[in-house]
């Protein structure tokens, strides 16, 4: 009985950040592709989260297994004396546009190619469905609580499966306008758990004026957001 108190009363806080800025000047959706590395700008912002975090009780440190992801986690596990350990759970969502450049302006949308998969905004069509991004993620998220029971952890993911499980979490719809997915680069989304059930989520940008403004999350409000998870 006294392990099972100890376990409902322990407060164990799961860290999810976006890696930070990545080379890429030819604008291609890299998606899962490997050879992606963070930019000498992407670097800066690692080394400021690692920083803000030196002073926290993080004891577990995991990473999507692309390479942006496990630069960003580097100085984190090092200024803890720490392991990046590999979750493929934590991987970028799939899509079908993943190596083509693909946006607003470029002419995709124009090409009878693509249209087959801009059916369906809801699943969606184009890429991972978003309840499969919520299962993993959560698994992800409950085998760093369970490595850092009653301590701290940091995950680094990415934007989309980052968004897809706090909107999860915090009981939004998950199909949504991507311009307004509150998780810049470099950015923490924090769970907080008391045992095994998650009892609030903040967010934060501790390299903020790394980012470039346009890049720059909350421009807008995220409906339905709890106050205090401001940009």
């Amino acid at each position: 009985m006294g392990d099972m108190t100890q376990s409902e009363n322990d407060i164990t806080v799961v860290h999810v950040m976006r890696h930070g800025e990545v080379h890429n000047p030819e604008g291609v959706l890299y998606g899962r592709l490997p050879g992606y590395h963070l930019s000498d700008l992407g670097r800066q912002m690692a080394d400021r989260v690692a920083e803000h975090l030196a002073d926290r009780d993080i004891t577990y440190v995991v990473a999507s297994p692309l390479e942006r992801a496990q630069e960003t986690a580097a100085p984190i596990a090092k200024a803890h004396g720490l392991d990046v350990a590999t979750d493929e759970r934590l991987i970028e969502a799939a899509n079908v546009f993943q190596g083509k450049t693909f946006g607003v302006g470029d002419g995709a949308l124009r090409k009878p190619g693509n249209w087959r998969h801009l059916t369906n905004p809801f699943r969606p069509s184009w890429g991972e469905p978003y309840v499969d991004q919520v299962v993993r993620m959560m698994a992800a998220l409950g085998r760093a609580r369970d490595a850092a029971r009653g301590h701290e952890a940091v995950c680094v993911s990415h934007q989309l499966p980052i968004w897809i499980v706090r909107s999860f979490v915090e009981r939004r719809r998950l199909w949504h306008d991507p311009r307004r997915r509150q998780c810049t680069l470099a950015s923490l989304t924090s769970f907080t758990f008391r045992g095994d059930r998650i009892v609030s989520v903040g967010y934060s940008e501790p390299a903020r004026d790394l980012v470039p403004p346009h890049l720059r999350a909350g421009a807008k409000p995220v409906k339905g957001a709890s106050k205090g998870y401001g940009a």
